[in-house]
């Protein structure tokens, strides 16, 4: 299994012993999963954590019938429904992918149970979710506190690709705002 990318993003939040390392190695499979589809669909419990090697993917949901873009995830990252990797209910979020993917998935509950046999992982993901956190938090404080042409500019500064790479209509629902407003923002530039 060709595993490097996901070691060498794991080593910028934390290194991981040669043992922890071949212990992540037996719960990783590597899926290919063609674009459109969705990864995890709405009411299903997430028990995997993604690493996205190729492709792009969204979390979204509906909310009074209209599809809302939670967050965009490309290659090198992670992609899960915390809230329901971590609660163990099913979750009202998807996870579908943009573009053909290939993508390693990690069995969170055998992770997890890696935790006391490896403090160097638990060390690892508990570093990997404060992350998630800190974006969860910023992007709330963004729609807050922001303007949606101030969190355009943030989305492209932070995924310059992101207007090749996805929909219109998916980033104007990440930034809360209409196609046409989309469009009278970025016809400013």
């Amino acid at each position: 299994m060709e595993l490097d990318s996901l070691f060498t993003f794991f080593a910028t939040y934390n290194p991981l012993s040669k043992e922890a390392r071949s212990a992540i190695e037996q719960i990783c499979r590597i899926i290919h999963i063609k674009k459109n589809e969705d990864l995890q669909s709405i009411g299903h419990t997430c028990k995997t954590i993604y690493f996205i090697q190729k492709g792009a993917a969204r979390i979204y949901y509906y909310t009074n019938g209209i599809d809302i873009t939670e967050s965009f995830s490309f290659e090198n990252n992670i992609i899960a429904r915390v809230e329901s990797l971590l609660t163990g209910k099913p979750s009202n979020k998807a996870i579908q992918i943009l573009e053909d993917a290939t993508i390693i998935a990690i069995d969170s509950t055998k992770l997890f149970a890696l935790y006391d046999r490896f403090p160097d992982i638990e060390r690892l993901m508990r570093k990997i979710f404060e992350q998630g956190y800190v974006e969860t938090v910023n992007r709330v404080e963004g729609m807050q506190f922001h303007s949606a042409e101030e969190r355009y500019k943030a989305l492209i500064a932070e995924e310059p690709a992101a207007l090749q790479r996805v929909p219109l209509k998916y980033i104007a629902s990440y930034l809360g705002i209409t196609q046409v407003s989309l469009s009278r923002i970025r016809s400013r530039k």
